[in-house]
């Protein structure tokens, strides 16, 4: 999954298992692999924002018009 909606995906499962479901299951404990899957959509939000900041950063030079009289 990549992306924001990917990310929030991750974080809206994992809630719905965690605090929402009431299933019992033997193996696998439900409400750590919500709360693992919340984890890992909020460090995924966090990379993709901070990635995506990075590719927004202008590095162009300021216009400079040398043709006005400066006197």
């Amino acid at each position: 999954m990549a992306g924001i909606g990917g990310c929030i995906a991750l974080i809206t499962v994992g809630a719905v298992l965690t605090f929402a479901s009431d299933w019992k299951m033997e193996s696998v404990d439900l409400d750590a692999v919500g709360l693992i899957m919340m984890g890992v959509g909020l460090l995924g939000l966090g990379v993709y924002a901070s990635v995506l900041r990075r590719r927004r950063v202008s590095t162009a030079l300021p216009v400079v018009d040398e043709t006005r009289d400066r006197t």
